[in-house]
């Protein structure tokens, strides 16, 4: 009996602890439940973004291109006669005058000839002058009067032929322009045509570059060309094309233009590598974007419009339909300023995100907020920092 007792107990405790599990289950699934139903109803705020209408612009064509920068005048001065440098008038990086003078050899071998070259002059045109006097008085011959006559224009070309091997001596800048680095020392001997330094004229300056032969219609001299650098990523060089090959490279099918530059300050260098673009003289309607809008990836450049939901979920500002952004991908063509032109993908009027995509994702909600929307130009002009 006290067995079946303790049995009816246990049994008995296990049914109350049950139903107290039960029910302490069935509560929290109810609030399981209702957490659901609320997440389901629950709407992400709208994620504020930056738009601007696709719009339709007069756009001047450009063509793209790479070339070289050519200082206008520039050379390798060296030397015309062998000789010992004596003295070095000239400082690395400086800038000179055409007709300064660089540096001078030694020349004393060459004025001691000099003094013997015009005492032997001074004797031959005496010696001719009183030939002169004598064959008045046909006291000489004509074959004596014609030697010493022959004698003084040989003694003179000696004499002017010493003086230019002195003359040469002295080593002059040949035109105006920005020196390089020192290839000489005091004392040194130098062969004919040892280099003694780099000059270049650096302004202005010519741009080389090449075009396809497609393009030659639609050159001319006196178009405008833009010129940039990786050394100032910020700057922007205008000049001009002033020569066109008449020939076209039969290996590439290109033309060789030169454009020259205005450079006073010195910062395009001879031999740098730039980019360059052709403005060419016409215009043509064309779609433009902010560069920013444009989300690049692998499989392709994108953007983010900024359209009504046509599910029609909710209401947004003032009653009317939420927003929400659609990516959209595109085809894309020339840059200028802070715009890119659109060939494909989008249409004039339509919305596009224009900062910040990369935090966008398709169907996202947003509002749209230009309050500190950036000022997209075609030209822009930042500060130099």
């Amino acid at each position: 009996m006290k067995k079946m007792k303790g049995l009816r107990f246990v049994v008995t405790g296990m049914i109350i602890a049950l139903s107290i599990v039960g029910a302490l289950v069935g509560v929290k699934l109810l609030q399981f439940g209702a957490m659901g139903e609320a997440a389901a109803q629950m709407v992400m705020p709208a994620e504020p973004v930056n738009a601007i209408g696709v719009r339709e612009v007069l756009w001047q064509p450009r063509v793209r291109s790479v070339g070289t920068v050519k200082a206008k005048q520039g050379t390798m001065v060296s030397t015309e006669v062998e000789g010992v440098v004596r003295e070095i008038r000239f400082e690395a990086g400086s800038m000179v005058q055409a007709g300064d003078v660089l540096a001078q050899l030694d020349a004393d071998v060459e004025k001691t000839q000099l003094r013997v070259a015009e005492a032997a002059a001074e004797l031959a045109r005496s010696t001719f002058k009183r030939s002169k006097d004598l064959i008045g008085k046909r006291n000489i011959s004509q074959a004596d009067y014609d030697e010493a006559k022959i004698n003084v224009r040989q003694t003179r070309a000696q004499v002017d032929n010493i003086q230019a091997l002195i003359e040469k001596k002295t080593i002059r800048a040949p035109f105006a322009g920005k020196l390089g680095i020192r290839r000489i020392s005091i004392g040194q001997f130098l062969q004919k045509g040892s280099p003694i330094v780099s000059l270049q004229a650096q302004d202005p300056v010519f741009v080389d570059f090449s075009v396809p032969q497609q393009r030659l219609g639609e050159l001319s001299q006196g178009l405008d060309v833009a010129v940039s650098s990786d050394a100032y990523p910020q700057q922007s060089f205008k000049g001009t094309i002033t020569a066109i090959n008449p020939n076209i490279d039969p290996a590439t099918r290109n033309v060789r233009i030169q454009a020259t530059l205005a450079n006073a300050d010195g910062r395009l260098r001879s031999g740098m590598f730039v980019e360059v673009e052709l403005i060419l003289a016409r215009t043509e309607k064309r779609l433009v974007i902010p560069e920013t809008a444009v989300q690049h990836a692998p499989f392709g450049d994108s953007v983010f419009v900024v359209e009504e939901d046509k599910e029609g979920k909710g209401t947004g500002a003032e009653g009317k339909k939420p927003l929400v952004v659609r990516q959209q991908f595109v085809r894309l063509g020339g840059r200028q300023g802070d715009f890119v032109e659109v060939t494909q993908g989008v249409e004039v009027g339509e919305q596009v995100a224009s900062t910040g995509v990369f935090k966008l994702r398709p169907g996202m909600r947003v509002v749209i907020d230009n309050t500190l929307a950036p000022d997209f130009k075609f030209a822009p002009t930042p500060d130099n920092t």
